[in-house]
């Protein structure tokens, strides 16, 4: 085989529907429209949702709860992740995020008390949970808030 005699798999290309273009092509006139009516037209249709002037389901449905625009999201980290740095090491946020422990700083850093943790840590997060905070103390390393 030659480059020259490379062909694609039957069947895996297939020529696009040209309309309008006389009767033989079986999609001449009216290019598949039909006769007349809203979708016959140019710009013709309906919007998104609309259900023929019955009440949309979107506004038939109750509306419940908000969104707090003033929500703040942490990085997460578990205590497992905390394993991978060497006795003694200073855990900051720059530091997980160049170790890519987190990707993305966020509003902060929390430290979560899943898994379990082996080494001696010093511990920087703008959070803690009680059960992490516990646990980092526990093997004698040090938790401190920024």
């Amino acid at each position: 085989m030659k480059l020259h005699e490379l062909k694609p798999a039957p069947g895996s290309r297939k020529e696009r529907n040209r309309v309008g273009r006389g009767i033989g092509s079986g999609n001449g006139k009216t290019s598949g429209r039909g006769h007349k009516g809203q979708n016959a037209r140019s710009g013709g249709g309906v919007r998104i949702g609309f259900e023929g002037g019955q009440t949309p389901l979107f506004r038939r449905l109750p509306k419940r709860g908000f969104t707090n625009i003033h929500r703040k999201e942490y990085a997460i980290v578990n205590l497992e992740a905390l394993n991978r740095f060497e006795d003694g090491t200073e855990v900051t946020p720059e530091l997980l995020l160049e170790t890519g422990v987190i990707s993305k700083l966020k509003a902060g850093v929390k430290v979560l008390g899943d898994g379990e943790i082996t080494k001696k840590l010093t511990v920087k997060a703008h959070k803690f949970s009680a059960s992490a905070k516990e646990a980092i103390e526990a093997v004698g390393g040090k938790t401190e808030v920024i």
